[in-house]
């Protein structure tokens, strides 16, 4: 079944692309849509995680995410960061190559500009396990801009160029392209699944796991949100008549995972704020 999560906050409006391109793969590859939804959440946590809408937000990804790796605890490509990110850079290629080789043949529609942009967003999921090489940097930003070029030819009604651009030119249209530029809006559909199986492979070399070294890959963070002690309060003298609705206890409960969230980023004062307004909230049955 397909998650419907809560509206996304203004502010948090550029992790979109990532929550989307994780819905398309729902059911299609749950592998895709776990690290995708994770790393809008690790993103999402850095820019806003006071207000009340971006609050709401982070909870439902963080329980599904919770209930999903569980749910493919027997999969390796969940559990295991050097087979996660194998997976990922295969199927961003796949994507990126098959994308290059439609362009080149003067191939434009819809499609191909969903596999370049697709495999651009799942590049920088990439950065989940450490940073880029210099080769996925290059091809991540080729595969945006690749994207928003065809688009906005198709947009405008003109002929898009295939290829690359002149190396001279490309090396200076990449180095000032940013993650700011427009990206597309419009509604793609996905390839179909066995759009891969006659790539020729063009320009790009096929992923290689093996080559993927365990030592340079940097543990995704784990969200365990079951946080069951707080060491400064001896909670045997806590005692409470405040009796809580379910409403309350749900706020209780927030509050504690946001606290669990917060020692992953190792932001102590925000875990012990968040600690501090669920005992509150227990203690007085007054969330202030």
């Amino acid at each position: 079944m397909a998650l419907t999560l809560p509206p996304i906050p203004q502010s948090l409006k550029t992790i979109q692309h990532y929550l989307k391109t994780a819905s398309e793969h729902e059911g299609r590859d749950p592998i895709v849509t776990y690290w995708c939804r994770l790393y809008a959440l690790q993103n999402a946590l850095k820019i806003d995680k006071k207000s009340e809408d971006a609050r709401i937000l982070l909870v439902a990804l963080m329980d599904w995410l919770e209930k999903q790796k569980q749910l493919l605890s027997d999969n390796e490509a969940i559990t295991n960061d050097v087979a996660a990110q194998a997976h990922l850079e295969n199927y961003a290629l796949k994507l990126f190559t098959w994308a290059d080789s439609q362009d080149r043949a003067a191939v434009f529609n819809k499609n191909v500009v969903k596999a370049f942009y697709t495999a651009g967003m799942l590049m920088d999921v990439l950065t989940t396990f450490g940073e880029h090489t210099d080769e996925i940097a290059r091809n991540c930003k080729y595969a945006k801009w690749k994207a928003a070029y065809i688009h906005n030819c198709l947009k405008n009604g003109e002929t898009p160029i295939p290829g690359p651009m002149d190396s001279d030119k490309e090396n200076d249209f990449l180095n000032n392209f940013t993650d700011n530029a427009p990206q597309p809006n419009i509604g793609f559909q996905v390839p179909p699944s066995n759009f891969t199986q006659n790539i020729s492979g063009p320009s790009i070399p096929p992923a290689k796991p093996e080559n993927v070294s365990p030592q340079n890959i940097t543990p995704a963070p784990q969200f365990n949100t079951n946080f069951t002690s707080y060491p400064s309060q001896d909670t045997t003298s806590v005692t409470s008549n405040a009796k809580l609705d379910p409403a309350l206890t749900a706020k209780a409960q927030k509050y504690c995972k946001f606290a669990g969230s917060a020692l992953n980023y190792d932001d102590i004062p925000e875990a012990i704020n968040n600690l501090e307004k669920a005992l509150r909230l227990l203690k007085t049955g007054q969330d202030t």
